[in-house]
C-alpha cells in the first residue's frame, strides 16, 4: 500500500548465522518487497546506533531515489532514535581508559556509574553500555545521561510512525510461543554451530543461554524459560522506551484478529510524507 521498502531497525537482525535466533524475516516476507540491513553482517563485527544511523541514511537516499517509500521497522529504540535526531557528540573510545575498566566486575562498575551519572537510564545488566556509560562521564566529565538529553533539541529526519502494541498477557503468550518456536526451528545447533563471535552479537537475547545448554549447565525446558523471561523484560524496557522517546500513534495489536484489519488505522499515520 505504501510501495516501500523496509530498513530493518533491529540490533541482532543485522547479523549472518543469527537467522534464527534472532527471528529474522522468513524467506516468504522477504520475497514479497525488498529488505535491507538485515543479516548482512557477520558475528565477529561490532555495531552500533551511530553506525546503524549512517547506514539507515544511506539505504533512505537509495529507497527514495527510486521513487520508494523507506519503512523502518524493528525495536531497537536507541536505534532509531539516533536515526531519527541524530547523536550527540560523544567521545571515542579511549583504549587505556577502557582496559581499566574492564577489570571491574559488573555491581563495582555498576555503583561506580550510580555516583557519576546518579540520573542513569540505561540497561544495568547490560555490561558494555554500562562501561560504556562510564567511559563517556570519565572523558567529558559530565554524565552521559545529560549529554544524550541534547538530542532531544535536534530531530534530523522528518518521519511519521506508529508503535504496535499489545495487551500484556497476550504478549507473554506471543513470547512463549516464539521463542518455543526459535527452538523447534533449530537456534539451537545454529548457535552451535557459530565460530567467533563479536561483542555486540554477543548480547543477542537468549545467545548465552543457549551457549550454556550446550556446555550441559542447564536443560533445555530450563533455557527455554531464561530465554522467555529474558525476552518478556526486553519487551518491557521497549515499550517504556519508545513511549517515552516518541509520539507515535499506539494500535494495540490485541484488538484485531485480521492483519488487513489494522491497516485503515494504520495508513493516515504514515502516508502522505514526502
Amino acid at each position: 500500500m505504501l510501495d516501500g521498502e523496509v530498513i530493518g531497525a533491529d540490533a541482532f537482525q543485522v547479523y549472518r548465522g543469527l537467522e534464527i535466533l534472532t527471528n529474522q524475516p522468513s524467506r516468504e516476507t522477504l520475497s514479497l518487497l525488498p529488505h535491507h540491513l538485515i543479516g548482512f553482517l557477520p558475528p565477529t563485527e561490532c555495531f552500533s546506533a551511530a553506525r546503524f544511523a549512517t547506514l539507515a541514511r544511506e539505504k533512505i537516499l537509495d529507497v527514495i531515489s527510486r521513487g520508494k517509500t523507506p519503512i523502518i521497522a524493528g525495536g531497537s529504540g536507541l536505534y532509531v532514535k539516533a536515526l531519527t535526531h541524530g547523536l550527540a557528540d560523544m567521545p571515542p573510545a579511549d583504549p587505556g581508559l577502557r582496559a581499566e575498566l574492564a577489570s571491574l566486575s559488573p555491581s563495582k562498575a555498576r555503583d561506580r556509574l550510580a555516583k557519576l551519572d546518579p540520573a542513569a537510564r540505561i540497561d544495568f545488566q547490560n555490561h558494555r553500555r554500562v562501561l560504556r556509560a562510564l567511559e563517556i562521564s570519565i572523558l567529558t566529565g559530565r554524565p552521559a545521561s545529560e549529554m544524550r538529553k541534547e538530542w532531544k533539541e535536534r530531530r534530523t529526519l522528518r518521519f511519521r510512525g506508529i508503535l504496535l502494541v499489545r495487551q500484556r498477557e497476550a504478549l507473554h503468550a506471543r513470547i512463549s510461543e516464539n521463542v518455543r518456536r526459535i527452538f523447534d526451528r533449530g537456534a539451537v545447533a545454529e548457535v552451535g554451530r557459530l565460530g567467533a563471535i563479536g561483542p555486540t552479537a554477543s548480547m543477542a537475547i537468549g545467545l548465552r543461554d543457549i551457549q550454556a545448554l550446550l556446555r550441559g549447565e542447564c536443560t533445555e525446558p530450563e533455557c527455554v524459560q531464561a530465554v522467555t523471561v529474558s525476552t518478556r523484560r526486553y519487551a518491557k524496557r521497549q515499550l517504556t522506551w519508545f513511549r517515552n522517546q516518541f509520539t507515535f500513534e499506539i494500535i494495540d495489536l490485541t484488538r484485531f484478529r485480521d492483519t488487513q484489519a489494522i491497516l485503515p488505522l494504520a495508513m493516515p499515520s504514515l502516508a502522505g510524507l514526502t
